[in-house]
């Protein structure tokens, strides 16, 4: 039980939002919101979660952990997605500079690297862990889906995060092709030159869904 759902079932719920639209999981969602929230780092389909949550909610926080290393393409495609869907976000970026970084770790670990850890933990989970505790959310929408990795496979479209966020993944039952059509249906963008240095491989886990 959470101290911010103390009367939330998170079992019942998923059970009674089985077969649910993500249309219809959203608008769920939304009435367990006092002050929700939205994360993103736009990868590619990113578009399709932010475009279905600010819909409904047009002046939600969507929040942006900036790694600092993200693509040319990628960044043209978030400027491209928040002008389009006038959205609300806000950046937080880890305390270390890119290039201050780079010169200690001589670049970027690799996942075999001992520094692997402490480098996904300055450029994700810190700011991560600060956006949350100053931007206090009772609820956090996430794209993440069930096809994605195996950790993911025993997830569900509900579950809480360690401080009691209820964290939602409205999409979590849809594929590649499903977001597709769904891209297609609403004339919006998508991008593949898209590069997490935390995860490297796709089938990775970054840390963010198993420790936050």
């Amino acid at each position: 039980m959470s101290q911010l759902h103390p009367e939330l079932n998170i079992d019942q719920a998923n059970a009674e939002l089985k077969g649910k639209s993500p249309e219809e999981i959203v608008a769920w969602a939304l009435t367990q919101a006092k002050n929700p929230i939205i994360t993103t780092n736009f990868r590619p389909y990113e578009a399709a979660i932010l475009h279905l949550v600010a819909k409904q909610r047009p002046d939600i926080t969507v929040l942006w952990v900036d790694s600092g290393y993200n693509t040319d393409a990628t960044y043209q495609f978030a400027n491209k997605v928040i002008r389009d869907l006038n959205l609300n976000v806000v950046t937080y970026i880890p305390k270390q500079t890119s290039a201050h970084r780079d010169a200690t770790m001589n670049g970027i670990p690799s996942i075999h690297n001992p520094l692997h850890d402490e480098f996904t933990e300055q450029v994700k989970l810190e700011p991560f862990r600060r956006a949350l505790a100053e931007l206090k959310p009772d609820v956090w929408f996430n794209a993440i889906r069930k096809d994605q990795t195996e950790f993911r496979q025993n997830l569900d479209v509900l579950s809480l995060s360690k401080d009691g966020v209820l964290k939602v993944a409205p999409l979590f039952e849809k594929t590649d092709a499903d977001l597709d059509v769904y891209l297609e249906e609403n004339n919006l963008p998508n991008e593949f030159d898209y590069f997490d240095p935390t995860k490297v491989e796709e089938n990775r886990e970054c840390g963010l869904h198993t420790q936050l």
